[in-house]
């Protein structure tokens, strides 16, 4: 088992970095790389599950159907019509969860009145600890507008497929708790959506809000 996930996160590595490297070699002049994602997902055919079509054929995002923090079931489609900044994490993260979460909501305090068109949205890949209560408490630390998403294994198995998230649970050694090792990208979804850019690891506010702002006409 260990070594099947461990072959499917060094394939999602690969994946993702030859996503940014199509985008930053078929950049244009001062074009950022997030809009260069953006403009070179447009000119690929209509995805299938409502993802943005990558080289090769893959797709990232779909749909999904999940509980909020407030115990309501929702899909993707009730955040139609916004932008979503997505990222899937667990509430007993020791380290990267917060860090990204942190960063999400310095990017929401720099859009300013801008925020209004942008949902974040926080999905847990442990959803045997993390219920909706749960939740609502974790998501509070950050910014009032993150919403957490919970559900059933199977649910958050076929939000994780849909976004190429790998997780596994690991139990560090003398340690009677476990955690969850995941992949720590962010996605921007547009309003349709379909993925506008992903924000590697450590990604700044700055980086996100200004990736944001260009995807808010579209």
């Amino acid at each position: 088992m260990t070594r099947f996930v461990r072959i499917a996160a060094l394939a999602l590595l690969v994946l993702l970095g030859a996503i940014w490297g199509a985008a930053w070699l078929n950049r244009n002049p001062g074009e950022g790389i997030g809009a260069s994602l953006a403009r070179l997902a447009g000119n690929t055919p209509p995805p299938s599950a409502g993802g943005v079509a990558m080289p090769a054929g893959v797709s990232l995002g779909g749909p999904f159907t999940l509980r909020d923090h407030t115990g309501r079931t929702v899909t993707d489609a009730d955040y139609r019509g916004k932008l979503a900044l997505i990222f899937f994490g667990f509430t007993f993260c020791p380290d990267v969860c917060p860090t990204e979460l942190q960063a999400i909501s310095q990017t929401m305090d720099l859009l300013g009145a801008q925020a209004d068109q942008v949902q974040p949205l926080f999905i847990t890949v442990d959803p045997e600890r993390d219920t909706p209560a749960k939740l609502a408490e974790y998501v509070a630390l950050f910014h009032p507008r993150i919403t957490g998403l919970t559900g059933t294994p199977e649910q958050i198995a076929a939000a994780a497929r849909a976004f190429r998230v790998y997780y596994a649970k690991s139990t560090p050694q003398g340690s009677s708790e476990y955690l969850m090792d995941h992949s720590a990208f962010t996605y921007l979804l547009g309003r349709d959506g379909r993925l506008r850019s992903l924000f590697r690891p450590g990604a700044t506010p700055e980086e996100m809000a200004a990736a944001i702002r260009a995807n808010l006409a579209t």
